[in-house]
């Protein structure tokens, strides 16, 4: 019924794998880690945010285009 094999959820083993994982790496270790995500999605979203400008643009051109023809 949607468990393991081994006789247990797979809410119960992501809970113990979690569990071992804050055990096992230390924190200081796991900030740096979410840090470092934080400072690649800042630069993805940044990029993005540029992308969807350029995009906007083109389309205020094209739209100034197609009212000129």
């Amino acid at each position: 019924m949607g468990g393991l094999p081994i006789g247990c959820t797979p809410e119960t083993l992501r809970s113990w794998h979690k569990k071992h994982i804050d055990q096992t790496i230390p924190a200081s270790v796991q900030a740096q880690s979410q840090e470092q995500r934080i400072k690649e999605l800042e630069r993805e979203n940044k990029e993005l945010k540029q992308a969807n400008e350029i995009i906007r643009k083109a389309a205020g051109l094209e739209a100034q285009a197609e009212k000129g023809r």
